[in-house]
């Protein structure tokens, strides 16, 4: 899915709007016991508690495509006979009106999730009927041509509210505040069947995780046998690793910069493009030859890719470069400057070693004091 279908589904989020037909859930306590279940029509709900559970399941359609949201397809097996995708089409297609399919699910998260405090899973299923659209982009409302059932799924820690002081109307008066057990933001969720150029594809799923470091891949991978791309951090590595493997002893300052310089302008240009930019194996080596990485130098670059990544491995480019700041590190020092302002920086040889300078242009500050940069005497 790109960013604007998943938005498009996002907006069917709202009272107004809502498509969705049914809410389970399932809390769990870190002794993984089920302390209640629970099965509502969705509109049926109080006003307030109706907008809470929107705001939850919101949360499991945003953040960045790559990084928080991950386009995940099934493998032929999971797909065939018993596979792991044949409960979530059975889920789907009850639309979780049967209380055992819900159960044997509820049971196969907490056999599967690896957490050891309470949560509480939450499940909804809607209908979108998908409205046509005209060639340059318009919906028409009163025209629909498929149906898109799906399930969404969020889940959520609960945790203790802080204890406190707080304001008691009645009594006038503050009291001890009494602590609840509070519904927190969802760690991970998915959807299925994925939105794919604007309709159904039971061939994949979109996943999502609050933290991109800590994936769980124990949802995805054991629970739905969908393999996982290399998470938004490991990217980088693996990018770094392979620029600083291909350059060897000519990877310096100036190829850094020019990686630098040549990300962001790949970025800027798809800024616009629903798809997030992404690198294959080819294009990663081609980004490196306009580098000034020679021919030798690319000679065992494919086998370099193949190992560090994976065969059919992209990279995200917003994973890999540095679009809010270019920062020079050592042991002790840290500079950094703005992601287009690199040429305040360069390195020159003084006194046999290697140093940086920064060109200090307009108002300068140190520890908060104005300085006038030191002339230079004739």
């Amino acid at each position: 899915m790109n960013k604007k279908e998943v938005l498009e589904i996002r907006k069917l989020l709202n009272k107004d709007r809502c498509c969705v037909e049914r809410i389970c859930g399932c809390y769990v306590d870190g002794h993984k016991e089920k302390k209640l279940k629970m099965k509502e029509a969705f509109l049926s709900l109080p006003e307030e508690e109706m907008f809470k559970y929107i705001d939850l399941f919101k949360r499991t359609l945003s953040g960045s495509i790559g990084k928080n949201l991950l386009n995940l397809e099934f493998p032929l097996e999971a797909e065939l006979g018993d596979g792991q995708q044949k409960i979530l089409l059975a889920l789907r297609d009850s639309a979780l009106q049967d209380q055992e399919l819900l159960d044997a699910f509820y049971d196969k998260i907490i056999e599967t999730y690896l957490f050891p405090e309470n949560y509480l899973i939450l499940l909804v299923y809607g209908v979108y009927d998908i409205p046509s659209r005209t060639s340059d982009g318009l919906e028409m409302e009163d025209s629909s041509d498929y149906m898109y059932p799906f399930i969404l799924c969020g889940i959520c820690p609960v945790a203790l509210s802080k204890p406190g002081l707080c304001y008691d109307a009645d009594s006038n008066a503050f009291i001890d505040k009494i602590q609840d057990w509070m519904v927190q933001k969802p760690d991970l969720g998915f959807l299925f069947p994925a939105f794919n150029d604007r309709n159904t594809d039971l061939h994949s799923m979109l996943y999502y995780s609050r933290n991109p470091e800590e994936l769980h891949p124990e949802i995805p991978e054991d629970l739905f046998g969908c393999p996982l791309p290399i998470p938004a951090k490991g990217q980088k590595e693996t990018f770094s690793a392979l620029v600083e493997e291909t350059f060897g002893e000519d990877c310096g300052f100036e190829v850094a910069k020019t990686i630098h310089e040549n990300l962001n302008r790949i970025l800027e240009e798809k800024k616009d493009d629903p798809e997030p930019a992404s690198l294959d194996k080819n294009q990663v080596e081609r980004l490196l030859s306009d580098c000034g990485a020679s021919r030798e130098q690319l000679e065992h670059f494919a086998e370099e890719f193949d190992r560090e990544a994976g065969e059919k491995a992209s990279l995200m480019a917003a994973n890999v470069a540095s679009s809010r700041r270019f920062e020079v590190k050592t042991p002790d020092i840290t500079v950094q400057v703005s992601p287009d302002r690199t040429d305040l920086l360069e390195t020159r040889t003084l006194e046999g070693r290697e140093c940086l300078v920064i060109r200090l242009d307009g108002e300068v500050e140190v520890n908060g004091i104005r300085i006038r940069p030191e002339r230079t005497c004739d």
